[in-house]
């Protein structure tokens, strides 16, 4: 018996000094939701559209922001209201980075409102004023009329890793000062829409409210803005996005200076390379930018860049992913002259570019010209030359129509009905004869460049016949 407790005894001690060590290992998050509380604001917006009424709102009854009244739902379409203005409401999150005032949040918090009200943690609420917003990185800076305001302790992401410990205070569903935790799942993560931020992408459960609201690492300091989640139910799956604070800083500098952000720009159309664009390219591993397109009159068609060339370096910067390039060439100095290392036809070059400033509007897609009956049939390939009509509706000055496809190699390469053959093994497609000649020059199952321009735009895949 005196055996059997000793051993008891002995197991109890061994558990404790466990979970105790466990438990050390963990981080404390609650200092940092302590010291911290009083900086993190709640945002609401007011916007007046016009259209049907909506349905319901986004949330359960009795949330903030849902509806309160059961007969507010979707009517049949046959008895739904004229369309009419009304109001809505939005919620959001931000933070204090300024003693006399400055909150960052995220542009699409409160972009369009005609009213920003900001509630602190103590419940004093205020109008704010829009300094600034900036679309393309999904941050706003907003001022309100207060002085001697907490404000939080803003970090660096340059020594954020993969796997560290972070945490995310906000409003979801407009339940104030909620907290979170997670880890960082990666960095420099890209997200369609948003070519100039390196997103941290971690699994700090964020919902609707939590938008613009502060990120933080376990010495109290914000790496980031919780700004997107990705969902197929409207709810968090796992997946949650961060703008890095030292970009945000950045762009509310010159929301601050100057009401917008002046992005630098190339005029350039860039893909990743693949495994077989690589073999196409003379490459030896697929690395880099692929540029598929030169826009006209853009700084990169005053240089020596053409469609073809893969960017390896930019500025000294290795380029490993097409992703990595934007951020680079986005804040890099309106009127700089940039550097950049290409691969062209299997060999390094240096060229430099004068960097422009990002346009407000870019070029419109072209439309396709209306199909006709399939013609001269190529490697799985129904093709047709282009008419000088067709030529002006599509912005381009060579190429041959792909009017339908079969099984075979060009259906491999991913060519579909609709496409204008460019370019097939870097030698301009001026026609379909011109075409046929080409290919009757590239050696069997050896993969080629083929440009091709598709939904005005232009990319690069590659050919094996």
């Amino acid at each position: 018996m005196i055996a059997r407790r000793m051993m008891l005894s002995v197991w109890f001690m061994v558990m404790t000094a466990g979970s105790a060590a466990c438990a050390a290992r963990l981080p404390d998050f609650a200092h940092i939701v302590r010291e911290n509380r009083a900086a993190v604001v709640n945002i609401s917006s007011t916007e007046v559209m016009k259209g049907a009424v909506p349905g319901f709102g986004f949330g359960a009854p009795g949330m903030p922001g849902a509806p309160s009244n059961p007969l507010f739902r979707s009517l049949p379409h046959d008895k739904q209201a004229a369309p009419q203005p009304f109001v809505t409401k939005s919620l959001g999150s931000g933070f204090i980075i300024a003693a006399d005032g400055y909150i960052l949040t995220c542009a699409h918090v409160i972009n369009h409102a005609k009213q920003v009200i900001v509630k602190l943690a103590n419940n004093h609420d205020y109008v704010a004023h829009v300094v600034g917003l900036d679309t393309k990185s999904d941050v706003a800076l907003l001022k309100i009329p207060a002085t001697h305001l907490a404000t939080v302790h803003i970090g660096h992401t340059s020594r954020l890793q993969v796997g560290d410990w972070v945490l995310a205070i906000g409003a979801p569903f407009g339940f104030e000062n909620s907290a979170t935790a997670g880890i960082v799942s990666a960095v420099g993560r890209n997200l369609p829409g948003s070519d100039y931020v390196p997103f941290i992408q971690t699994d700090v459960p964020i919902n609707p409210g939590n938008s613009g609201g502060p990120l933080f690492n376990t010495r109290g300091q914000v790496i980031g803005i919780n700004s997107q989640i990705y969902s197929r139910t409207g709810g968090f799956m796992g997946l949650s996005f961060a703008i890095p604070i030292n970009l945000a800083m950045r762009i509310s500098q010159d929301l601050k200076t100057s009401g917008h952000v002046p992005w630098g720009w190339l005029g350039v159309t860039i893909q990743d390379v693949t495994r077989k664009l690589a073999a196409s390219f003379d490459l030896r591993k697929p690395y880099g930018a692929l540029v598929s397109e030169v826009l006209p009159g853009s700084p990169a068609a005053h240089s020596r860049l053409k469609a073809g060339d893969v960017i390896v370096r930019y500025d000294g910067h290795p380029i490993t992913r097409s992703s990595d390039l934007p951020p680079l060439v986005g804040f890099s100095p309106i009127g700089a002259t940039a550097h950049l290392k290409v691969i062209r036809n299997g060999h390094p070059e240096t060229l430099s570019v004068v960097v422009g400033a990002l346009p407000e509007t870019l070029p419109a897609s072209y439309t396709r010209p209306p199909r006709k009956p399939r013609d001269n049939a190529s490697l799985g390939l129904a093709l047709r030359d282009l008419t000088g009509h067709q030529r002006r509706e599509l912005g381009v000055n060579r190429g041959v129509f792909v009017e339908g496809v079969s099984r075979g190699p060009g259906e491999k390469a991913g060519i579909a009905p609709g496409d204008v053959i460019l370019s097939l093994a870097g030698h301009p497609v001026a026609s379909v004869a011109a075409f046929m000649a080409i290919l009757a020059h590239v050696p069997p199952r050896r993969p080629v460049p083929v440009l091709i321009h598709r939904d005005g735009s232009s990319v690069f895949l590659a050919l094996a016949k």
